[in-house]
């Protein structure tokens, strides 16, 4: 069964100064500046009426405190996705404040909000608050994006009324159709449920089921890379060749060092991913969300010397173990 496709338009971007001057010093290393950079945030769990979560969690303190990092760094990513969990009863007040929370920030920053269901989410109020749609919309929520020639697609795992996840053979069979036409600079998926394995045994009763038949549809196609949610802890693995990255919750975390048959859920640990698409590579990094004491840096002045130096000068500086180069000397010849 042929679906049609949700497809989204990334906003104007805005760069910041901060972020204009880093795209715009020279390339330090072998590597040149990623093509995209995209942030994954995932189970933000929020509840109606801002109550806290378990009665002590405030869900929404955390992820405020990530939207301001995210400015604070002046990265300025193409996209943010959020991979499920959004609420955690599918209230509708709680989608309209995670959309109110986000959508200034996005907007800023001139990132694409990309969000994917969960779930503990529920079609009805996702579709109508995040897209415009149907109340009663009860079809998957399954979207692509086309962010500055990367595709990026939303798949629906949630199975109404259950906490397991599935991909049925129409969504398989639209994927595949989908995936039939190579992007320019590749495909994403983001799912709430994680094609991989899991140390903590209870959740495998709720994992993606039949995930063969994902992997027949993905591999050898144009798929770089799987963002999901879900498991509450940061986790990475490969599936069907493409290389499985999942987002820490931003609400609580599990604590995979807990006893192997239990579910240890801990406030603490929370994070968001960075992710910086290369030509060759796909690089994921964990960002922990809080204030934390600065122990070590680098001013801008010494910064912007490096970038003066030569490619050897600069290595003789920085890295030679010997070397007279000094942050004080150069502050102090600013």
């Amino acid at each position: 069964m042929t679906r049609p496709r949700r497809q989204a338009h990334p906003p104007k971007r805005n760069a910041s100064p901060l972020a204009t001057r880093v795209r715009s010093m020279i390339q330090l290393g072998q590597y040149a500046p990623p093509t995209h950079t995209i942030v994954h945030l995932s189970d933000t769990h929020y509840l109606g009426a801002r109550r806290a979560l378990y009665g002590t969690l405030d869900t929404d303190r955390t992820v405020a405190r990530a939207l301001e990092q995210l400015e604070r760094s002046g990265t300025n990513p193409s996209a943010i996705v959020i991979t499920g969990d959004l609420t955690d009863l599918g209230e509708p007040d709680a989608y309209e404040r995670l959309r109110d929370e986000l959508e200034p920030v996005a907007k800023r920053m001139g990132s694409q909000i990309i969000w994917v269901m969960g779930n503990h989410d529920e079609r009805g109020p996702y579709s109508s608050i995040l897209f415009g749609g149907s109340a009663d919309d009860i079809a998957p929520q399954d979207r692509i994006y086309d962010i500055d020639g990367l595709r990026i697609i939303a798949l629906d795992s949630s199975v109404p009324g259950y906490h397991h996840g599935e991909l049925t053979d129409d969504q398989l069979s639209w994927l595949e159709e989908v995936l039939a036409v190579p992007a320019a600079h590749g495909t994403l998926l983001a799912l709430h449920h994680p094609p991989l394995p899991t140390p903590v045994e209870i959740m495998a009763i709720i994992e993606l089921q039949d995930q063969q038949k994902l992997a027949e549809v993905i591999r050898g196609t144009d798929v770089r890379g799987i963002l999901a949610g879900h498991l509450h802890y940061s986790t990475h693995g490969t599936f069907a060749g493409v290389p499985v990255s999942v987002a820490s919750a931003t609400c609580y975390t599990i604590d995979t060092s807990g006893p192997p048959d239990t579910l240890f859920g801990v406030d603490g640990g929370q994070s968001l991913n960075l992710v910086n698409l290369y030509t060759d590579s796909v690089v994921h990094s964990v960002v922990p969300v809080g204030d934390f004491r600065q122990v070590a840096g680098f001013s801008d002045v010494f910064l912007e010397k490096l970038a003066s130096l030569t490619p050897e000068e600069r290595r003789e500086a920085f890295s030679s173990k010997t070397s007279t180069f000094s942050v004080a000397d150069t502050e102090r010849s600013s």
